[in-house]
C-alpha cells in the first residue's frame, strides 16, 4: 500500500501568501482569486490539449489578477509573490503526521501540478522532502489534475495497482480524479467537499486525523 499526497493546500499552507497579496493588491481576497484562476486555467489547458507548465500559468494568473484589481505589478512585487510561494510552510499537523505514517511502513509519494523544480524547492524549504520516496509532477504527462493520465503516472511510477494506492488531498476535484482512476481516497477537510464527487473513504479535519484513520485501516 502506498500513499500519494497532493502538495499545495494539502501539505503546504497557501495562507502564508495572503500578506503579500494584501500588500500588492490591497485586499486579502486577491490570493484566492489568483489561485482559483490558476487551477481553472490548468483544467482549461488540459481540456484543450494546450499544456503550459504550472509556473507559467501562475505568472499568467498573476497578471490577470492584477488587471482584475486594477493594479500595475512591479518586478519587485512579482518576485516577492513567487519567492513566498517557494517558501510555503507545511501546516503544523503535517510533519508529525507524515512521521507517524513513515514509521508505520507506508510508502509515500507526492503528486502535484507544480513543476519538478518548484516541487523540490518547496518540499525542501518546508522541511518535509525526506518523507517521500518519490516526488511526482504532472510535467511528466503534460496534463493537469484531475486528468486520468496524472493518476496513471503514480500507478506506473510506484508499481502498485490503483486499488493499493491512497490519494490524500484537500481538493475535491483531486479526490474525484483519483476515485475515477481506482484509488482509495482520504480527504483533508481544509475546505468544503463538493457533493458532485463521491464520498472519500476517509475524511479528517487535518492531516493528523487522516493519519490516525489510515493507521487504523
Amino acid at each position: 500500500m502506498a500513499l500519494v499526497f497532493d502538495v499545495n493546500e494539502t501539505l503546504l499552507d497557501l495562507n502564508a501568501l495572503t500578506p503579500h497579496f494584501e500588500r500588492v493588491f490591497g485586499t486579502s481576497d486577491a490570493r484566492a482569486t489568483w489561485f482559483n484562476l490558476l487551477i481553472r486555467s490548468s483544467m482549461v489547458v488540459t481540456i484543450l490539449n494546450q499544456y503550459r507548465n504550472f509556473s507559467e500559468l501562475g505568472s499568467l494568473a498573476l497578471e490577470a489578477t492584477a488587471q482584475h484589481y486594477g493594479v500595475t505589478l512591479s518586478d519587485e512585487s512579482r518576485t516577492a509573490v513567487f519567492d513566498a510561494l517557494r517558501h510555503l510552510p507545511a501546516y503544523p499537523d503535517v510533519p508529525p503526521a507524515l512521521a507517524k505514517l513513515k514509521a508505520a511502513g507506508f510508502r509515500m509519494a507526492t503528486l502535484t501540478n507544480s513543476t519538478p523544480q518548484a516541487l523540490e524547492v518547496q518540499l525542501t524549504n518546508a522541511g518535509i522532502a525526506d518523507f517521500f520516496e518519490m516526488r511526482l509532477s504532472v510535467d511528466a504527462v503534460r496534463r493537469f489534475k484531475p486528468s486520468g493520465e496524472v493518476y496513471r503516472l503514480a500507478v506506473d511510477s510506484l508499481g502498485e495497482p490503483p486499488e493499493k494506492l491512497w490519494m490524500v488531498a484537500a481538493h475535491d476535484w483531486d479526490i474525484a480524479g483519483a476515485q475515477q482512476a481506482g484509488f482509495k481516497t482520504a480527504f483533508v477537510a481544509r475546505q468544503v467537499f463538493s457533493s458532485l464527487a463521491q464520498p472519500p473513504d476517509i475524511v479528517g479535519r487535518d492531516m493528523h486525523e487522516v493519519a490516525e484513520k489510515l493507521l487504523q485501516m
